[in-house]
């Protein structure tokens, strides 16, 4: 076996070429987009170089085929969040081949411990949480989510065969669209539209700079209550990450919620894009932008996917909540422009929304993804 650091066009080419062998038999895996690997990698696109390095390599076997991949990094904003300098891996990939995997751990491990890290969260992202986080234990048997995660069943006992530890899990949760509201749900969300010091609405992209500041406020107030390792959202990186989804979302899926015109709640759901992505065959050059148009518009997305769900912590439990999901179920069902509804990244710590989903929403798991931890010896 022999390492090759990724730096030109030969060892990009191999990182992003080695999952269509790993899944040439697997109808459930739609490869992620080249191009938004890649950013991840860019410091002129990701800021957490500015605080942070980044390296990937490509494992090679002895017919020079690549058989393994893998990402290390440092965020230094979350790296001393913890108990030890914690870094982190990612973008793994590897042949089923037990001394494979674990050289392509050992490279990490090594890397990691000559900057001073302690431990190392994997598989997780050089950025944002929503997407390329967490290893996927439960849900392969369905088709891979946008940007999430999907790897083969053996992954998981590579990790914990290494040493690595259940540090949090991710549920994501489904729903039929077209199943009427649960009635408890409905007389929660009548305590709160029947207050006239509330508000809901959806997003207006006409207006994107207002409602990413909204989301801003709502985010790092959620957010910070529930994990140490939180990394503040600022204004900036609020309007671009709206700017990025704007094409994409559909204003009737996006609701935010106001007490007397103070940011409360929010849900931001997009398509379920790889209904479209698996036609696109992972790169977004001219041509799969093309493919992209095609197919939207004469598939489309029957599938919601909602990325963020978040109430400001002093109006938790008051039935912001489902007044959300009741406000869009009034929205879609009528128009009848969705079958069914996904709710990612529901982390097992976050038992409100869990008991929210299930008891009330009638919502049941659908994948489930582990992030794991490593503590160096």
């Amino acid at each position: 076996m022999e390492f090759a650091e990724v730096t030109g066009p030969a060892t990009r080419r191999d990182f992003h070429r080695l999952p269509f062998l790993i899944y040439k038999n697997d109808p459930n895996w739609v490869p992620h987009l080249q191009q938004e690997i890649e950013e991840v990698f860019n410091p002129k696109h990701n800021a957490c170089f500015s605080y942070g390095e980044a390296v990937r390599w490509v494992l090679y076997g002895k017919t020079k085929e690549p058989i393994g991949r893998v990402a290390a990094f440092i965020n230094n904003k979350t790296a001393y969040s913890y108990g030890q300098p914690t870094g982190g891996i990612g973008f793994f990939e590897c042949i089923e081949d037990k001394a494979s995997a674990f050289a392509l751990f050992d490279k990490c491990r090594d890397w990691l411990q000559a900057r001073g890290m302690k431990a190392m969260d994997g598989p997780v992202n050089f950025g944002e949480k929503d997407r390329f986080w967490g290893l996927l234990a439960e849900g392969d048997n369905t088709r891979a989510i946008y940007a999430m995660n999907h790897n083969p069943p053996y992954y998981k006992r590579f990790f914990e065969e290494y040493g690595f530890t259940n540090f949090y899990e991710q549920i994501v949760y489904y729903r039929n669209t077209t199943d009427p509201p649960n009635a408890r749900l409905v007389r929660l969300a009548e305590r709160v539209t029947g207050d006239p010091n509330y508000r809901f609405e959806t997003l207006d992209k006409k207006q994107a700079a207002k409602y990413a500041e909204d989301f801003r406020t709502i985010y790092n107030k959620a957010w910070k209550a529930e994990r140490t390792d939180f990394e503040e959202l600022s204004s900036e990186r609020a309007l671009e990450l709206m700017r990025k989804l704007k094409p994409i979302l559909d204003e009737d899926t996006n609701w935010f919620a106001y007490y007397k015109n103070e940011p409360a709640g929010v849900f931001i759901c997009i398509p379920e894009l790889n209904a479209i992505m698996r036609h696109v065959k992972g790169n977004f050059n001219l041509w799969g932008k093309l493919k992209f148009l095609w197919y939207m518009k004469t598939e489309g997305c029957r599938t919601m996917l909602g990325i963020v769900f978040g109430i400001a912590p002093e109006f938790q439990g008051k039935g912001i909540e489902a007044a959300i999901f009741t406000e869009l179920g009034k929205r879609i069902q009528p128009k009848k422009s969705y079958d069914q509804i996904l709710i990612s990244w529901i982390g097992n710590f976050n038992q409100k929304m869990m008991h929210l989903l299930t008891a009330l929403l009638d919502a049941v798991p659908y994948k489930k993804f582990i992030t794991y931890r490593y503590f160096f010896k």
